[in-house]
């Protein structure tokens, strides 16, 4: 069976077996075992997040939605206007130039730009193992291609022989064609 997997490489790729990358090595070995290639690549990726990771990716979508920038801006109004009602008052609790309210501002962007970026990263990831993946398929679909067209071009000189040769009074080929 390696002797199999050598001449296929060698005949499609133009490479010995051992010289090929595993995602060649795969290829060529569903090439040889005629089974198919893709691998859903999303239900691969989501079967090893960690809760921490699941949970990074909720608050990121979350963080990135129009849901969020109006609740968002819900809060800043009514924190203002609540504040400035009451400074009116003088019994604000955070009186202008709303110091704790920078903070709360400040410490959410500080964990919110961390907890995307790792989302972006495992998005980063999961294209690129996408990109693999469609390697793979083409590369695949290139050499099964390269396969089909010397199969019709044996057959084309196959056909080419057959014509070549006369047909005898019988309705048979001869086998000389001095007949």
């Amino acid at each position: 069976m390696i002797k199999y997997f050598e001449n296929l490489a060698k005949a499609l790729l133009g490479m010995q077996y051992g010289d090929l990358s595993v995602q060649e090595k795969r290829v060529i070995d569903s090439i040889a075992n005629k089974a198919p290639l893709p691998e859903n690549i999303n239900e691969i990726f989501e079967r090893d997040l960690t809760f921490g990771e699941r949970l990074a990716d909720k608050v990121s979508a979350f963080g990135g939605s129009w849901t969020f920038i109006f609740i968002f801006l819900g809060i800043m109004t009514l924190w203002i206007a609540g504040n400035s009602y009451w400074l009116l008052q003088a019994q604000t609790f955070d009186p202008y130039p709303y110091i704790l309210l920078n903070l709360i501002l400040s410490t959410l962007a500080a964990l919110q730009a961390p907890i995307i970026m790792m989302s972006q990263n495992r998005q980063a990831e999961k294209d690129r193992l996408k990109v693999e993946a469609n390697y793979a398929v083409s590369l695949k679909s290139d050499l099964e291609i390269m396969r089909l067209h010397e199969k019709i071009d044996t057959l084309q000189h196959m056909l080419h022989e057959i014509q070549k040769t006369p047909l005898n009074v019988e309705g048979s080929r001869s086998e000389n064609p001095d007949n």
